[in-house]
């Protein structure tokens, strides 16, 4: 039985087994007894299954149904029988390790965990041990402490900034007990085969948007649930030889990398804060001159510009994946990276975006590049060279409504698998990154004299977090890490233009 028939008010639906939560002995009451069709039955037996009921925008509901009959062994041959095809489901998680940060978003993770996703674990038999988080970097530091290989995955309740707690944590864990050294650009990682599930409830859930389709905490506890897996590539920053951060999402230079410094100063305003620094920092209007470098991504088979999204079960994930595999193992990872060509870009840009996915979210449906794939070894690389405030504005609009965001002729963008940046002011000072900060403080932009803005280095956007350096080295991981999630579900329209695309392929 790979599918469970359910009739209910006239109704006919198919759910899969891989799709049912739990199955419980029901107690029929008195009243439930006296009421409707039941009160013809004597002595009625029941169950009630537990499923997940897909509604639209990709949420899930947790619903239910109850089967009865006067036969008390049928009935208790049926519990029996669903419950044994509910253990043949190995990928479901059994045992897992939860992270809260209470402090994050609206400070509502703690009573959004508590409320609707531990009663949903309970159900499904799920033993779960729960940290509070008191300060930063306190799940990573416990990651390294615990003792990993009792859990089937890691939870997370917060926002994306929880997230990037937990991977940090995860895969250093990893290479530790590997023996890999992060400080290693060119280091093969080890991957992590433990899951990462998030618990949307922070003030921006980029990454669960992206590879759920809805920030809703149901959903994605049902994905855990289920036991669903979606591999994740992640990118690591280095700088001179010294592991600066890992990146699932955006990494931003310029335009989001100065709104994420100046609303950092304003946290009391709450979510607003993001919607007031990016007004302040569209205003102001800065670019950063300095030289990009950067590997293509050959082994893939998109293009930032083709219309294939990334999608649940993606064939372009899938196929990418065993010709990076393949490449590799021809020539080796050295030799890959001694041969392969550089292309060099110099100018001065507005902003410098790297993305691992489409960063879409409900403001922005399509998100920054919304041809970018989870898992396909590569990031897009969008360069956005200086022009008008007016230009720059309709580049920015595009990312509200179904228009090409890429069709301006000062906005570049590249699949690529590493990436190298400078910035003009280290590479026309010898001295130390700080020492230059001090040098050029006051000194006024020269392509902006009237605001009288300083010139010195913009801060990198690195997945909701600042990171200071004027010199990184960038290189993307293929599927390091895997999800509970199982990406983005297609529609009618979408999979069937897709498979005409597919066979046209083929």
């Amino acid at each position: 039985m790979r599918r469970l028939d359910v009739t209910r008010e006239r109704k006919n639906c198919f759910v899969p087994t891989s799709e049912i939560i739990a199955v419980e002995e029901t107690d029929l009451n008195k009243k439930q007894h006296n009421s409707g069709k039941w009160q013809k039955m004597a002595k009625p037996h029941a169950f009630t299954v537990y499923y997940v009921k897909k509604a639209r925008n990709h949420r899930w509901w947790c619903s239910d149904v109850t089967f009865w009959c006067v036969d008390e062994q049928l009935c208790n041959q049926w519990i029996q029988a669903l419950k044994e095809l509910l253990e043949l489901q190995k990928a479901r998680p059994k045992q897992l390790l939860v992270y809260i940060n209470p402090y994050g978003g609206k400070r509502q993770g703690k009573r959004i965990y508590e409320q609707k996703v531990a009663p949903l674990f309970s159900l499904a038999s799920i033993s779960t041990d729960v940290f509070i988080t008191e300060r930063a970097n306190h799940a990573k530091d416990n990651l390294f402490e615990v003792n990993i290989n009792k859990y089937d995955g890691v939870v997370c309740v917060g926002g994306d900034g929880m997230f990037s707690e937990v991977m940090h944590g995860l895969i250093g864990r990893m290479q530790k007990d590997s023996g890999i050294d992060q400080n290693n650009p060119k280091a093969p990682l080890v991957q992590c085969n433990i899951r990462i599930g998030i618990i949307p409830a922070g003030s921006t859930d980029c990454i669960c948007y992206s590879t759920v389709g809805i920030s809703d905490p149901v959903t994605s506890a049902l994905h855990i649930i289920v036991g669903d897996s979606q591999p994740l590539d992640v990118s690591s920053v280095h700088h001179n030889n010294t592991f600066l951060k890992y990146t699932v999402s955006l990494l931003g230079y310029g335009f989001y990398g100065d709104i994420l410094k100046d609303s950092e100063k304003k946290r009391w305003m709450g979510p607003m804060r993001y919607d007031y620094s990016g007004f302040k920092t569209f205003l102001s209007h800065h670019c950063y001159e300095g030289t990009i470098s950067f590997q293509p991504a050959k082994h893939t088979l998109g293009s930032p510009r083709d219309k294939d999204s990334c999608r649940t079960g993606c064939h372009i994930c899938r196929q990418s994946e065993q010709q990076l595999a393949e490449q590799r193992k021809k020539c080796g990872l050295k030799h890959e990276e001694d041969e392969e060509e550089w292309k060099v870009i110099k100018g001065k840009f507005l902003a410098i975006n790297v993305v691992n996915m489409s960063c879409a979210c409900p403001r922005s449906p399509k998100g920054l590049s919304p041809a970018a794939h989870l898992a396909d070894g590569s990031a897009d690389l969008i360069l956005v060279r200086k022009c008008s405030r007016f230009d720059f504005l309709r580049y920015l609009v595009r990312h509200t409504n179904q228009d090409d965001q890429f069709d301006f002729s000062f906005v570049d963008v590249y699949r690529v698998k590493s990436f190298q940046f400078t910035s003009k002011l280290l590479e026309d000072n010898e001295s130390d990154v700080t020492d230059i900060g001090k040098k050029h403080f006051g000194q006024f932009c020269r392509d902006h004299p009237a605001c009288c803005c300083n010139i010195a280095n913009s801060t990198w956007n690195c997945d909701g977090e600042t990171l200071d350096s004027s010199a990184i080295e960038v290189r993307v991981h293929c599927q390091l890490m895997k999800l509970f999630a199982r990406g983005i579900e297609e529609n009618c329209k979408e999979a069937s233009r897709n498979q005409s695309r597919v066979e046209q392929l083929l």
